[in-house]
């Protein structure tokens, strides 16, 4: 027989309690119990039992068992998925049939049949288990229904170097399970990244939730990601998962993760260890299975360094740890973008375009794009909405003079005096790692002692 969940006995003999508690407990993940009904709410809040086993007569009276059902209102009121058992010496077909239909799951009679007691208590189980899950599949539904929490556009376009290495990075992972933090700048498609790496994964086919972290203000945070229960606060009518709870047994994708707040970051990191979560206004746990992965626009080591992020979170969540290249940093990718999004507003706007001309391709290729794929796609937008004819050309797209150079620019104006070379590269990877020596290494392909002797050599 598989193991039973969380038994509550409910019963006013005491004989009966402890020879249930002996016979149960064995077979039982734990069992509670208690003498009078006035102590069920306790229990169903501090306890949370799948299995309810609940005598019908207390002290009223022997034989109605009226207090029975009495209890029975106020478990489902409770939980509406409780599993209830009513146990009773005065057992007749009319008040088993009431029973039912009151909500009870079964009818046991006093004294009971030990198997007969068992495939009751396992049938019980299953329905409860089984009830569990439908009512996670709604919540899940109703979460996944939610704008926030679509899967959006996933397609990936790109075949430059850089972008090569992340795809095949990707692909390393695709049977793995571990948390992924993904980092790059705004706007470079983290989130496409993130919906591919669970498209690779084995849980695949799972619910996929998401929660931007920099669109949520603090104070609700919690109940977005924990969820809650009715009557937490003021315009909680009803319990509702949250998005943590709904993406069990899938991946939870947390976007902008260096937003939150310190407190915040210490309930997430004990929820990930504990693997359970309280709902607010809640007191207990459910527990979780998530695939993490993270997202960050933001220099997350140097947030650690400045005491802004804590450090066990971020062992937590970077396993594996991607970063993203800017547009700028992707050569012709830009081109293969534009000519996307200049096809997809094309059709979107009916308009009869076919390209851009070779000037038009040229600005956008020497554009330092600072708000990355997410601009370039505003700007294509645009361009398809106010251009004429059928090529875009350079007056189609009034870009923004940009202090970071382009990939390009920076190519024709770069020098090719060794020693300036490497002094611009030692600069370039202290500014990426916030000055941490061993990270800084690490950019350049080299030791930290080699690093030292390159500071001290060009006087940095």
């Amino acid at each position: 027989m598989d193991k039973l969940g969380k038994i509550l006995i409910v019963d006013d003999n005491e004989d009966v309690l402890f020879a249930l508690n002996l016979l149960l407990e064995p077979l039982a993940e734990k069992v509670k119990v208690a003498v009078t009904p006035e102590r069920i709410e306790h229990f169903m809040r501090t306890f949370g039992p799948d299995l309810i086993l609940l005598d019908m007569n207390f002290s009223r009276d022997v034989v109605s068992g009226q207090e029975g059902f009495d209890a029975l209102k106020q478990i489902l009121r409770l939980d509406p998925q409780a599993v209830v058992i009513f146990m009773t010496a005065y057992a007749d077909t009319d008040k088993a049939v009431r029973a039912i239909k009151a909500g009870a799951t079964d009818f046991i009679p006093k004294p009971w049949e030990k198997e007969k007691l068992l495939a009751t208590l396992s049938s019980g189980m299953k329905l409860r288990r089984s009830r569990c899950e439908v009512s996670l599949l709604k919540e899940q539904v109703e979460v996944l229904s939610d704008p926030a929490g679509g899967m959006g556009d996933d397609r990936f376009i790109g075949q430059s170097e850089p972008m090569r290495q992340v795809l095949a990075t990707v692909e390393k992972l695709r049977e793995a399970d571990a948390n992924v933090l993904v980092l790059g700048e705004n706007g470079t498609g983290k989130d496409v990244i993130a919906r591919m790496l669970y498209r690779c994964s084995p849980r695949h086919g799972r619910p996929f939730v998401t929660i931007d972290l920099g669109s949520i203000p603090e104070q609700l945070f919690e109940s977005e990601l924990f969820g809650y229960e009715k009557g937490a606060f003021t315009d909680a009518r009803k319990s509702k998962a949250g998005r943590m709870e709904a993406a069990t047994g899938g991946t939870l994708f947390l976007d902008e993760i260096g937003n939150l707040s310190l407190p915040m970051q210490a309930k997430l990191l004990t929820a990930l260890e504990k693997r359970q979560i309280v709902r607010l206004g809640g007191t207990q746990p459910t527990p979780i299975d998530v695939r993490l992965i993270c997202a960050a626009n933001a220099d997350i080591h140097r947030l650690v360094e400045e005491g802004r992020f804590r450090q066990d979170l971020l062992y937590r969540i970077n396993t594996i740890e991607l970063h993203i290249p800017p547009l700028r940093e992707r050569g012709d990718d830009i081109l293969l973008l534009a000519d996307h999004f200049l096809q997809r507003y094309a059709r979107k706007y009916g308009k009869e375009m076919r390209g851009l001309t070779r000037e038009a391709k040229n600005k956008l290729l020497r554009y330092a794009w600072p708000g990355n794929v997410r601009e370039l796609q505003h700007t294509l937008e645009r361009a398809v909405l106010l251009g004429g004819g059928s090529l875009l050309r350079p007056e189609d797209f009034p870009l923004q003079p940009s202090a970071i150079p382009s990939a390009k620019a920076a190519e024709e104006s770069r020098t090719l005096n060794l020693e300036q070379l490497e002094r611009e590269a030692v600069e370039q990877a202290l500014r990426l790692s916030g000055g941490n020596m061993t990270r800084a290494a690490e950019y350049l392909g080299i030791t930290r002692f080699a690093l030292y002797r390159k500071l001290e050599k060009l006087g940095l």
